[in-house]
């Protein structure tokens, strides 16, 4: 059986345990948090990372691939390689330059910390850039990849609220609100499987939030 390792707050892993139960896979969920991860299955110390029969793996959209090559039951991308192409040219561009540019303003936003105020400019100035090329490719019709529920949605629906929710704490708006996201995620919502997956992150955030104080 496959194991997942890391911690349900984690959005990456979120995107990884959905695609797990969008294909309803028996899987074990190991706690591993930040600093306490294997060193031989996540070089880097990150999450997530599982373990399969053939060994490790780490970096989530390594391990969304795998899993969809490996696990042919309710695919997650086409067949057609030009629509696969295209659902994973959404991941990335919500992963590298939508969720790992408002990454650098988590600190002040969800920690209590504080980032600079010239740090927050340039975010501004990128994601004002990113953000109207990536509606550009966006469908949500009524999936972020047109009409079928992909790979992308998994990502989407782990990384778009926080990017949400950052921007809203940081700047004083939501600067995805020009796209259909919140509708988006309230329907994506009315699956079993994010019901699921959103319990478990309530449930360890607080958790972390307590560890932590």
């Amino acid at each position: 059986m496959l194991k997942l390792c890391g911690f349900a707050a984690s959005n990456y892993y979120n995107k990884v345990k959905l695609a797990l139960l969008e294909k309803n896979l028996p899987f074990e969920e190991v706690l591993a948090w930040i600093g306490k991860t294997d060193p031989a299955a996540s070089p880097l110390g990150k999450v997530p990372y599982i373990i399969t029969d053939s060994g490790p793996l780490c970096e989530s959209e390594t391990i969304a691939e795998y899993i969809e090559a490996t696990y042919l039951q309710a695919p997650l991308l086409p067949a057609d390689p030009y629509h696969a192409g295209k659902v994973r040219e959404l991941v990335t561009f919500m992963e590298l330059y939508l969720e790992l540019t408002a990454r650098e303003l988590y600190p002040e936003a969800f920690f209590g910390g504080k980032v600079s105020d010239g740090l927050k400019e340039r975010q501004r100035r990128l994601l004002d850039r990113y953000i109207p090329a990536f509606a550009q490719l966006a469908k949500f019709s009524p999936y972020v990849a047109g009409d079928t529920f992909t790979l992308a949605d998994c990502a989407a629906i782990c990384h778009l609220p926080l990017v949400s929710s950052c921007t809203k704490i940081i700047y004083g708006e939501d600067l995805l609100a020009g796209l259909p996201v919140k509708a988006y995620l309230k329907a994506m919502s009315e699956r079993p499987t994010v019901q699921k997956v959103n319990a478990d992150r309530k449930a360890n955030t607080e958790l972390m939030l307590n560890k932590n104080r």
